[in-house]
């Protein structure tokens, strides 16, 4: 591709990645507009946010080559959309990814209506990569570093998103853009990758459900026995497979099963419990990115993890497919977002939600 001849847009995070972009596409000669996307916490609330700091990285990177940096703000579009898809699902019963919905409608939906339209290419630092095949189809192809790899949180993307993304260090391992980084100078060099929820800095997850939802106590049972064994704050605080931060004593204990009805969180005791696998579930709302899929030998992952898994897909009725796991999977939530490799996992398909 000749890049030359394009138009660069450049979304800025103020973190190492994105800042490792610019410098990438500057020792190219090319010259991106860079642009920073602004959201902060949602009207009054006072949450511990780092955006000011982030702002704050990005133009002073954007200053040192020489490129103009320009605010988008979709405060707005983040808190209506982002949010309210978060709050229906966890409210459901559901285990969402806001940062999956988050590069659909903001980073490659909300900021492309008010900016990104007037370019051909939106970078950014995502670890991830694309090519294009003999019939000139775009793929959305997995980052050579299996734990940066980020193909996941853009298998919710559309078509037309992924013909316009360029991901820069997608071909990257993290170690070596941290060593372009200190190489170069640059300001956050050594600046630790967030980990929050997309654009809210240090804004602790449950935190921003109990904003939205508050706390709503029920009854915790073990599932073998019917005991009781302690209380919840609220079912939308946990999910299918968490064993981490539950605080009941004698355990290990797994979440298994939420009865949305009684409010009631079933447990189970024990290490990797067999109640916590499963070997078939299903998913609905396919999203495709590229072609019709492969369906015979697939792999697939539920969650940001670096392992994949090998299966069978099989079409249902109504829309609906079966995953056939070639072994039990541990933690299978609705909600979650099963992503759909081939069998290399190299190309990513698209993803699919799981259901119940």
């Amino acid at each position: 591709m000749n890049l030359n001849d394009k138009r660069i847009a450049i979304l800025l995070s103020g973190g190492v990645d994105s800042s490792v972009v610019l410098y990438e596409l500057v020792r190219q000669g090319l010259h991106p507009d860079c642009f920073y996307i602004k959201i902060g916490p949602d009207q009054n609330e006072e949450w511990d946010c780092s955006s000011e700091e982030d702002m704050e990285m990005a133009m002073a990177v954007s200053h040192k080559y020489g490129c103009r940096l320009e605010v988008v703000d979709c405060h707005q579009e983040y808190w209506n959309q982002v949010t309210a898809y978060t709050m229906e699902k966890v409210k459901a019963g559901f285990t969402p990814n806001p940062d999956v919905m988050c590069n659909r409608l903001i980073k490659f939906g909300a900021f492309h209506e008010k900016a990104g339209k007037d370019y051909d290419l939106i970078a950014t630092g995502h670890y991830a990569q694309t090519e294009i095949d003999e019939q000139d189809r775009k793929w959305l192809c997995t980052s050579p570093d299996p734990v940066k790899d980020q193909t996941d949180f853009l298998a919710q993307i559309y078509d037309w998103q992924l013909r316009k993304a360029f991901f820069p260090i997608g071909h990257m391992m993290k170690e070596e853009v941290r060593e372009i980084a200190e190489r170069e100078h640059l300001v956050n060099a050594k600046r630790k990758d967030s980990q929050g929820i997309c654009f809210l800095g240090k804004i602790n997850y449950n935190d921003y459900i109990r904003r939205y939802l508050g706390e709503q106590p029920g009854d915790v049972l073990e599932l073998e026995t019917g005991k009781k064994i302690g209380q919840h704050k609220g079912l939308w605080f946990h999910t299918i497979g968490q064993r981490h931060g539950l605080g009941f004593g004698g355990g290990p204990w797994f979440v298994v099963k939420k009865d949305m009805q009684q409010n009631i969180l079933y447990v189970s005791k024990g290490y990797d419990p067999q109640t916590a696998y499963k070997q078939e579930f299903r998913i609905h709302d396919l999203h495709l990115l590229t072609a019709p899929i492969d369906t015979k030998n697939i792999c697939f992952k539920i969650r940001h993890t670096p392992e994949f898994h090998h299966a069978i897909l099989k079409a249902e009725k109504g829309g609906i497919y079966t995953v056939h796991s070639d072994k039990p999977i541990h933690g299978v939530a609705p909600g979650q977002f099963c992503v759909l490799y081939d069998e290399a996992h190299h190309r990513c398909y698209g993803s699919g939600e799981i259901t119940v």
